[in-house]
């Protein structure tokens, strides 16, 4: 029997294959979870319904989460739909092209907001929306990246949204312990996304991330799909507030070196 058998699981945020809400959507079906699927908007419609084929899921949403009128309906789709909510994944990040180019102080009002409204507020709105049909002892997951807590170059303003969307979990998980609903973030090493592909540098930093990781490999979505099960599964009961990295041990390496520096100072 799988670790997620009979919970009834919402992924919000699934864009393409190599998303990681795709490999959250591949590791929930594996261990028994019944599926749900939201995408953001038509474009991804045709790229998103054959993944949900794959792995049986009939229940495939459109919701602009900037938008708390879409959020009301979806979430009430899904009372319909599923009855109670046992996992809800938040795996959506967004801000504009010129944001991630330039310098951080370059930072447009507009685009500040922007992010802010559909990488944090988004997940706040999710949870108030659905906590209605959330079980107890439900789990709670968004997405972050190390980019929150030190300077990624040209991660610019989606650091300082992650930083938020942390502090946003830890805040969440305070409101909903009393209901034994846990709120927790993955903090994920960079992995090749359609996401990713907007940030300047991005390939060097990729290169740079298998060389200086503890253990000398990049992270798949794979692994974050497995991670995600242990936050989902009841294996994680008393775990909430917390982020999780899932990084190689990128996070807790503080002077870089490569393995040739190592090797000569070493001998």
């Amino acid at each position: 029997m799988g670790l997620l058998e009979g919970k009834n699981a919402l992924i919000f945020g699934l864009a393409n294959e190599r998303s990681i809400a795709w490999g959250i959507t591949q590791a929930f079906k594996r261990e028994g979870a019944n599926l749900g699927i939201s995408y953001a908007g038509e474009m991804l419609e045709r790229r998103v319904k054959p993944l949900a084929e794959q792995v049986g899921c009939n229940w495939v949403e459109e919701c602009d989460v900037t938008k708390d009128d879409q959020i009301a309906a979806v979430s009430e789709k899904a009372a319909r739909q599923f009855g109670k909510i046992d996992v809800l994944v938040h795996s959506i990040a967004f801000a504009g092209r010129d944001e991630l180019s330039k310098p951080y102080h370059e930072t447009s009002r507009e685009g500040f907001k922007t992010a802010m409204d559909i990488s944090v507020f988004s997940f706040v709105a999710l949870t108030n929306a659905f906590l209605p049909i959330l079980n107890p002892n439900a789990s709670v997951m968004c997405l972050t990246y190390y980019g929150s807590v030190k300077v990624a170059p040209h991660y610019n303003v989606m650091g300082v949204a992650k930083a938020a969307l942390e502090s946003s979990t830890r805040y969440l998980a305070y409101d909903l312990g009393p209901q034994k609903i846990r709120v927790n973030a993955i903090s994920a090493g960079p992995i090749r996304t359609l996401a990713a592909a907007g940030v300047g540098g991005f390939r060097d930093m990729y290169k740079h991330f298998a060389d200086m990781s503890p253990m000398r490999e990049n992270v798949t979505i794979e692994d974050v799909g497995n991670s995600a099960v242990f936050l989902a599964s009841d294996l994680s009961r008393r775990i909430t507030g917390e982020v999780l990295y899932v990084d190689s041990g990128f996070n807790t390496v503080g002077v870089q070196m490569t393995g040739k520096e190592e090797k000569s100072e070493g001998q």
